[in-house]
């Protein structure tokens, strides 16, 4: 975009930090659609190739699985509170200088893995990438917001965070021998080449510019550490809690003692600021409690594929490299989930959106809870393929109703609306991952004790198959029937989490159509 174009009140971004909107001619069009569409696929991809093989890279990195855990859960924490950062960044000193540190910063990081490889690297490795995701994921969006003409610019940020989604799926697809080659040389690889080719894009076609404003005040200095600090130490609790188990370990307990201070004291210095950097009085009304409500729950019960879906198959042996038919069809049914968005899209529709969602999420949960012990891939088709499509039929209108009740207060409540949609959906993957998980432990336990108690040692039918079969090999047996009987226990847990979601959107929408109606009559 030419510095000597003079930009019309039309052409003005809303927020100061976000680009002009001039009128492009139709081959720049389809290069800003073309970059929009990679940042958007690509945003979550590199971290996703970290925690869809955190098995696979515990060994060469001398992990324990409660220390691999630490890697996807410092990357949520971080990409959580990274816009209490970045868009007042963006707003005070521009777009591309803001992505730009941030790619250089994961280039930078990721080059380091190359010479220094270990979990200390790899730590690093997760932070850069939750800030990078964080960037890129706005980036994709205004990318294609660039590209569509004023009245659709809305669905740039359905196709967006929508095709955020599809970093997991694309991610179980890559062969495990490619990222593991050489001690994980493959993985630093391919993020440091993802990372690289983004930076070039967005060098080559840049957004138009944007209005900038001075942003930060003295006080941010308090609170962002706090938060990060707070959340960091919560996101570990969450991703170790369910490994390491609840109890048992005395640190978890001392990171939750020094996570809840940081957190209240970053809520308590927010709460009394002329200008806060998140205002809680509005989170904390009726329309946005219920809000982050449906959205937390719902990312609680998107856990079921990245968590028990892949944990029952896993347990079946199976690892990403006899999934890449199921995934390749979530990702195709994803794809299908954003443009049925796309096209369904309007204000009044945005209720019914995520009601759809939440009973096809809850079909394709139930459907799972007939798995079995000889469950494979194949079987999960279906199943998996609607959870996928309600994920992204869900993620990008749930965004746009946020964005519309943010609007109404302001362009001040900008920061307040997108971290606390990141938190939903980031935290909330991972509390979704740490609740299933540990509601599968322990009903795996109940199911054994029940499966022992039907096997009494003196029934000779019991003594036989012990001297048939040997002992150690039937508890064995018996401990992967629980397992598998445990998985389909949180399958239904998910199906009728997402059904009473469901009913919720749907009450909360006859009560606002009988309100209409009454002020209509007054």
């Amino acid at each position: 975009m030419s510095t000597e174009h003079v930009f019309r009140p039309e052409e003005r971004p809303m927020f100061a930090g976000s680009p002009f909107s001039p009128a492009h001619p139709g081959r720049r069009r389809l290069a800003y659609l073309a970059v929009g569409l990679f940042l958007g696929a690509t945003s979550t991809f590199g971290n996703a190739l970290t925690t869809v093989n955190s098995g696979n890279i515990a060994g060469p990195l001398g992990l324990f699985a409660a220390e691999a855990a630490a890697l996807p859960a410092v990357y949520v924490a971080i990409n959580a509170t990274a816009n209490l950062t970045l868009v007042k960044a963006r707003a005070q000193y521009g777009i591309p200088q803001v992505t730009g540190i941030a790619l250089l910063l994961y280039v930078i990081v990721g080059l380091c893995q190359f010479a220094m490889p270990g979990f200390a690297a790899a730590i690093l490795m997760r932070a850069a990438s939750g800030i990078e995701a964080a960037a890129l994921i706005t980036l994709g969006i205004y990318y294609l917001m660039q590209a569509l003409p004023p009245k659709a610019k809305p669905l740039g940020a359905v196709i967006g965070m929508g095709l955020a989604q599809l970093g997991t799926p694309l991610a179980r697809l890559v062969p495990v021998d490619v990222l593991t080659a050489d001690g994980l040389w493959g993985l630093h690889a391919i993020e440091v080449a993802l990372a690289c080719s983004t930076l070039a894009l967005i060098l080559l076609i840049p957004l138009p510019p944007s209005e900038r404003s001075r942003a930060f005040s003295p006080l941010d200095a308090l609170t962002i550490p706090l938060a990060v600090t707070g959340l960091l130490l919560l996101c570990q609790v969450l991703g170790q809690g369910r490994l390491l188990w609840w109890t048992d370990a005395p640190w978890l307990g001392v990171a939750l003692a020094i996570a809840i201070p940081c957190l209240i004291g970053a809520f308590l210095i927010e709460s009394g600021r002329t200008d806060p950097l998140v205002h809680f009085e509005w989170i904390g009304t009726w329309g946005i409690v219920r809000f982050v409500a449906v959205a937390l729950v719902m990312r609680l019960a998107l856990a079921e594929q990245t968590y028990s879906a892949v944990g029952l198959l896993a347990l079946g042996g199976l690892n990403n490299d006899q999934q890449h038919r199921l995934f390749l069809i979530v990702a195709l049914a994803m794809l299908l989930g954003i443009v049925t968005a796309a096209l369904t899209l309007s204000e009044r529709r945005l209720p019914w959106q995520v009601l759809m969602a939440a009973l096809i999420i809850a079909t394709g949960a139930w459907l799972d809870s007939d798995a079995n012990a000889l469950t494979r891939p194949s079987q999960l088709i279906w199943s998996q393929a609607l959870i996928g499509f309600g994920t992204t039929l869900f993620v990008g209108p749930a965004l746009l109703y946020g964005f519309l009740q943010m609007i109404q207060r302001g362009g001040d409540h900008l920061v307040s609306f997108v971290v606390t949609f990141s938190i939903t959906q980031n935290v909330g993957g991972l509390m979704g991952s740490a609740l299933l998980g540990s509601l599968q432990t322990v009903w795996a336990r109940n199911a054994a004790n029940v499966l022992a108690a039907d096997m009494p040692a003196g029934d000779p039918l019991v003594a036989a198959r012990i001297a048939g079969q040997g002992g150690t090999q039937l508890a064995q047996a018996m401990s992967r029937e629980a397992a598998v009987i445990a998985f389909t226990d949180t399958f239904r847990f998910v199906a009728l989490m997402a059904l009473a979601i469901a009913l919720f959107i749907f009450l909360n929408i006859l009560v606002a159509r009988r309100r209409r109606r009454w002020e209509q009559f007054q």
